[in-house]
């Protein structure tokens, strides 16, 4: 999935603002799906960290936002800590109005948590103050939708960290990563999808991806 990040921008020119903006569309299609297909007047908590998976999160929060839902916008750390595509979207995120708040922020209103703490590049488990947010989030009991990975869950080799995201439902983002295979990872990531985010199909070839996987829909059931 790095090689997929990497070839993707140096190789093709698809300007890594362009992939965030498809990853969160993706990511606001599927939470409005999973309201039942309308977002007006649901609450969603947006639990932001401070990198690309952040900002996948901030793309989300603005579609949903415009499509008439109260967003949450929960950030992990200092928004001076922020990386600078996701910095760019949370002032997106302000001037639109929102209010972003802290990682101890209320839950309990929730309709839906988007969890966009954590990519694919963690190793060993999640810090403070992304640890006490992920625990928050599982002991909400509100369904959980995470970005790309659930939070806490090494890409590589499928073990979750202590503390891991429980999802109810995860869309991953170009490829599904290795990991989701390991004995006991589907637990973490529940219901899997595969979102289109504009990746060249010359990519997927080189994987082996013959056919053209996003022919019908822009996010494809894997289980």
């Amino acid at each position: 999935m790095a090689e997929f990040d990497r070839s993707a921008i140096q190789d093709f020119g698809i300007d890594e603002l362009v992939l965030m903006e498809n990853a969160g569309l993706a990511i606001a299609h599927g939470a409005r799906r999973l309201l039942g297909g309308d977002a007006v007047g649901k609450r969603i908590g947006v639990l932001v960290g401070k990198g690309n998976n952040g900002g996948d999160g901030l793309v989300a929060a603005r579609h949903l936002r415009n499509w008439g839902a109260r967003v949450d916008l929960l950030l992990a750390g200092d928004k001076a800590d922020m990386r600078d595509l996701p910095a760019k979207h949370l002032e997106i995120a302000e001037r639109m109005g929102a209010h972003p708040t802290g990682p101890e922020s209320d839950l309990g209103g929730a309709h839906l948590l988007v969890d966009a703490l954590l990519g694919y590049n963690l190793r060993g488990s999640p810090k403070e103050p992304l640890a006490g947010m992920i625990r928050r989030a599982n002991a909400s009991r509100k369904r959980i939708l995470s970005v790309d990975i659930p939070s806490g869950l090494d890409a590589s080799t499928g073990d979750p960290g202590d503390p891991c995201i429980v999802a109810d439902t995860t869309i991953t983002l170009g490829l599904p990563k290795v990991g989701f295979l390991a004995p006991g990872a589907k637990k973490y990531v529940g219901k899997l999808y595969l979102a289109d985010i504009s990746f060249p199909s010359l990519l997927y070839a080189r994987c082996g991806q013959r056919e053209n996987l996003f022919g019908q829909e822009s996010l494809v059931r894997i289980w």
